[in-house]
């Protein structure tokens, strides 16, 4: 489920009537561990591996232009985002009936705790951070750390993208549940209403180029900055949340693929790699709605030396869904691939997506993506304690996991609220996290729902996001008292920030 776990493949499979999956992909910013200069791993993969095989893993490498860039595990795909100085896990699903969130709990806390003991090879720890406090985006570091993977040729290259404004290690914690077609909507609906709720609670990156940014959560410019100067408009708009809610599949598919928006480059030949795969531009810039309906174009590669008809499908329909960048997305894969026509006719028919993903056995899941991310440190377990700091790592997980299973109340909650207030409040939350009374306000009555939605055992997993709405208080809070209070330069701050703020081995909470 999360990222592009090869997992996420079988995940119909996984599903049963009546249970849910669950999955998490951390993100996780590896930095020296005396200094917390943000650092490119060159040992680490090695060094994973090897822990990796005496678990009793067989783990399967992944190389790109000569590099180890991820291990494949059956439990989770340990690799990179963007960077070689940000690493990404991401489990495969869990089901609900078979351990659920505790379960998922227990595998990320062992993902973690491999991390953090394959990063020493790199004299290297992990900072409990959404995005680097003091690092470059320059061209020349740029160069040096970025993954070179196919996709952010076309994105800079061709589209115009500010791509190295990710390049500070700009991280997230990423909650992904499974919800039924017939309420995809809605859920998406709910993720993207409150998305400040995720700001408030889980924020964590006041500081940026080693400045104080004014805002409790400076990653979420990312796309913003990114798209800025994009060649196609319509790039802008996949980042910036709409005037309404959706109302249906055609509705929000309309909105990601069709007039006013210019389709990726597009695979020769199905795949679901993502960001690896080779894809050929389509000639004339189309929207993909227009591609899907002509069921043949002209497609070119970014350096011009191949040129061909691309037989479209509906797995370019399939492949083109990570293509939009709001708080939340849509993700699904279908068990049995429409045909072309079919996916036409549906589209146009009155509910006819949600017929034809249900007679497909799409999976479909919610990919959580406001909340930033955070591990357990120091300055936490002093201030709330092993039960808090155990429960930081899944809190945003348990939040989603509760509305989504509680949605009927969610829905209502958010249209008494308000879209467009909700949308207000997701600046509030950016500005002024908990210190904002409505912001406050309507955390605690998301909580609330969230928490009626959950299996009572699972409520503990709340436990962090209720601590941050008690005290007010919230990790960009902490991590900025920390950087204010070191004395002398930045390096002395930053080196402040490490020893306080270092994600925990989960033993030390008893995890």
């Amino acid at each position: 489920m999360a990222g592009h776990h090869p997992a996420a493949s079988s995940a119909c499979r996984l599903e049963q009537p009546g249970s849910r999956l669950f999955g998490l992909e951390l993100e996780m910013i590896p930095v020296h561990q005396a200094s917390g200069t943000s650092m490119p791993v060159r040992h680490y993969f090695r060094a994973l591996h090897a822990i990796k095989r005496r678990h009793g893993c067989a783990p399967r490498s992944e190389r790109l232009a000569g590099r180890c860039v991820g291990l494949h595990t059956a439990v989770a795909e340990c690799g990179l985002d963007n960077g070689f100085n940000l690493l990404e896990t991401a489990l495969a699903p869990v089901r609900s009936d078979q351990g659920g969130l505790h379960e998922l709990a227990r595998r990320a806390h062992a993902e973690l705790a491999d991390a953090l003991q394959a990063l020493q090879a790199d004299q290297a720890c992990i900072l409990s951070a959404s995005q680097h406090p003091d690092c470059a985006r320059d061209a020349q570091w740029y160069a040096q750390v970025c993954v070179p993977r196919a996709i952010y040729r076309e994105l800079r290259d061709y589209r115009g993208w500010h791509h190295a404004e990710g390049i500070d290690a700009k991280a997230q914690n990423g909650a992904n549940t499974s919800v039924p077609v017939a309420r995809a909507v809605d859920a998406l609906n709910v993720n993207i209403a409150f998305a400040a709720v995720g700001l408030a609670l889980f924020a964590n990156s006041p500081l940026e180029s080693g400045r104080i940014t004014g805002l409790k959560e400076t990653r979420t410019l990312l796309w913003p900055r990114a798209l800025a100067a994009a060649r196609f408009p319509g790039d802008r708009k996949l980042c910036t949340r709409p005037a309404r809610p959706f109302r249906d599949l055609a509705d929000f598919f309309g909105w990601m693929f069709g007039p006013g928006t210019v389709s990726r480059g597009l695979p020769v030949h199905p795949s679901t790699d993502y960001k690896g795969v080779q894809t050929l531009l389509l000639d004339g810039n189309p929207c993909l709605m227009t591609v899907l309906w002509a069921g043949r174009w002209r497609g070119r590669s970014l350096d011009g030396q191949t040129a061909l008809d691309l037989e479209i499908g509906a797995h370019h329909f399939e492949y083109s869904q990570i293509g939009q960048f709001l708080d939340a997305r849509l993700r699904y894969r279908f068990q049995t691939l429409p045909s072309l026509p079919d996916l036409r006719a549906a589209w146009r028919a009155p509910g006819g997506l949600e017929a034809l993903f249900t007679a497909c056995g799409a999976h479909m899941y919610i990919e959580g993506r406001i909340p930033g991310a955070g591990f357990a440190d120091a300055c936490l377990l002093e201030e709330a304690g092993a039960g808090v700091a155990r429960s930081m790592l899944m809190a945003p997980m348990a939040v989603q996991a509760g509305l989504l299973a509680n949605l009927d109340q969610a829905v209502a909650l958010m249209h008494d609220w308000g879209w467009q207030r909700l949308g207000a409040l997701r600046q509030a939350a950016l500005m002024s996290g908990l210190e904002d009374g409505q912001v406050r306000a309507l955390c605690a009555d998301v909580l609330a729902v969230a928490r009626a939605g959950l299996d009572p055992a699972d409520r503990s997993w709340l436990a962090y996001a209720d601590f941050v709405l008690h005290t007010q208080h919230n990790a960009a809070d902490r991590l900025l008292e920390t950087w204010r209070a070191a004395s002398g330069d930045r390096s002395r701050k930053l080196a402040a920030v490490v020893a306080r703020h270092a994600a925990l081995d989960p033993v030390q909470y008893g995890a």
